[in-house]
């Protein structure tokens, strides 16, 4: 069924910096100054950013843990015409954080969704690898323990260009089982710190890059990895 919107309330979501705070751009400010509400997945978080740029607008929170509880309650503000928008932590909202629900909700109820374009780490990361960008798959987080194994079989068979969101604390296991599944030859760019003063590019195959990190006494910063898709004379 097509879907319209009807109601003159509208849910904005609000890319914010992944590190760098020069990255916020003046939209996103000016909307955030200027809604109603906004849904903070860290309020905490959020008030240094809001202290930043001096934004006083009223916040809640809105993360994992409480979506399910308090979207139908969200929903109807929106329905009342109020604007809301909504931001997580860092990058683009409901792409590997919070948001996919309230936006269905929201297209569900005739109401108008928007999405300001902004920070994010997968298309930097994917542009600065020097793999294929023609075409990608978004693969996220890998689950911890269900259901990770089909997942990195399924990884090991693409052929375009795949990216991988990781913490520090499991990156030398995921380069590993990366490894086991892809082979030592694979070339990947693991990046690190994007934005940040130690913003980080390793390149190299599999062996090669897993051999960096090893050798280090610490892992810090959020992490972006960029597989190379299956090669063309090892497709079946």
């Amino acid at each position: 069924m097509l879907k319209k919107s009807k109601k003159q309330g509208k849910l904005i979501l609000v890319p914010t910096p992944i590190g760098n705070l020069r990255d916020m751009t003046y939209r996103s400010v000016e909307v955030l100054q200027s809604a109603d509400m906004i849904l903070a997945e860290d309020t905490r978080v959020s008030g240094i950013l809001f202290k930043h740029f001096s934004i006083e607008t009223p916040m809640t929170a809105y993360h994992q843990h409480n979506e399910h509880k308090v979207v139908e309650k969200l929903t109807k503000q929106l329905a009342d015409d109020k604007i809301l928008a909504l931001i997580t932590d860092a990058g683009t909202p409901a792409i590997s954080d919070p948001g996919f629900l309230i936006v269905r909700e929201a297209i569900e109820k005739g109401v108008e969704v928007e999405c300001l374009p902004g920070a994010t780490s997968i298309i930097p990361a994917l542009a600065a690898s020097g793999l294929a960008t023609d075409r990608f798959y978004m693969e996220g987080f890998l689950p911890h323990k269900k259901g990770r194994k089909t997942r990195l079989q399924d990884i090991a068979g693409r052929k375009e260009t795949i990216i991988l969101l990781e913490s520090p604390y499991r990156l030398i296991k995921t380069l590993e089982q990366l490894m086991e599944h892809c082979g030592a030859e694979r070339q990947v760019c693991v990046c690190r710190e994007l934005t940040k003063l130690h913003e980080e590019h390793v390149r190299g195959t599999l062996s090669e890059v897993l051999g960096d990190f090893q050798q280090r006494q610490a892992i810090k910063g959020e992490i972006v990895i960029v597989l190379d898709g299956k090669p063309k004379r090892l497709r079946s």
